[in-house]
């Protein structure tokens, strides 16, 4: 079971889950950046109390129209993400203490580097347990790919001297990783080439936001996606084009 953190036309953020994402029709994959129309159940699962957290109706998620563009240098999506509230990670940490809010946009001050740490290649025996049990439902259960890193941006906020370590949970980087793994002559040099991209989103060609969410039960944040589209004076240039 995997969760989606979508956000509402009224710019609420929500994080929908569970989804048996990779089990749904393909009617319902549903991609980045597109419209969906989902009935919601309730509060999250189990003791998830956090502000966001929404169980979804699976059989009601119907998509809606094609996935915003990057054309015209993001504009479709700047439309969306620059009226939305952007802090730092202190800031955020606060409001979960506070208001249990666990999603939220943050703009480095500075980008340092991305850490690199070997981790167990395979599954923990309770998640092997949870992707055996869609064999009860009739699905025979589909291979998933353990990356063996974690991955991890430092990064400066304006309101703090001091480093942040935040791992990045972006499923697009797993998806890098077993394109550079395939194409590389060894992990090392896959995960070195997932480095490399995910810092060159922080060029000065790019104006890139961090989205946060929070690690259940903690107020711990980590990276859940990189929003990264060239800086407002490059787009301005591409649009004019």
């Amino acid at each position: 079971m995997s969760a989606r953190r979508e956000f509402t036309r009224s710019l609420e953020w929500v994080r929908l889950y569970p989804i048996d994402y990779r089990y749904r029709a393909r009617s319902q994959q549903f991609r980045k950046y597109q419209w969906i129309n989902v009935g919601l159940a309730g509060r999250g699962a189990g003791n998830d109390k956090r502000r966001e957290s929404r169980r979804p109706d699976l059989d009601s998620i119907r998509i809606l129209g094609e996935p915003l563009s990057k054309g015209h240098s993001w504009r479709e999506r700047r439309e969306i993400i620059d009226k939305m509230p952007v802090r730092t990670v202190k800031q955020l940490k606060a409001l979960y203490a506070s208001e249990k809010t666990s999603i939220g946009i943050v703009k480095p001050a500075g980008m340092i580097d991305i850490e690199i740490e070997p981790i167990d290649p395979e599954w923990k025996p309770e998640w092997q347990a949870l992707f055996k049990q869609f064999t009860l439902f009739g699905d025979a259960p589909k291979d998933l790919a353990k990356i063996p890193f974690k991955f991890s941006y430092v990064f400066k906020c304006e309101d703090n001297d001091k480093p942040h370590h935040a791992m990045i949970e972006d499923w697009e980087l797993g998806v890098l990783y077993l394109k550079e793994r395939d194409r590389k002559a060894s992990e090392h040099q896959a995960a070195q080439s997932v480095k490399e991209k995910y810092l060159s989103l922080f060029s000065k060609e790019r104006d890139p936001l961090l989205f946060m969410g929070t690690t259940f039960p903690w107020n711990a944040w980590v990276v859940i996606g990189v929003f990264y589209p060239p800086t407002q004076f490059q787009g301005m240039l591409d649009f004019e084009s």
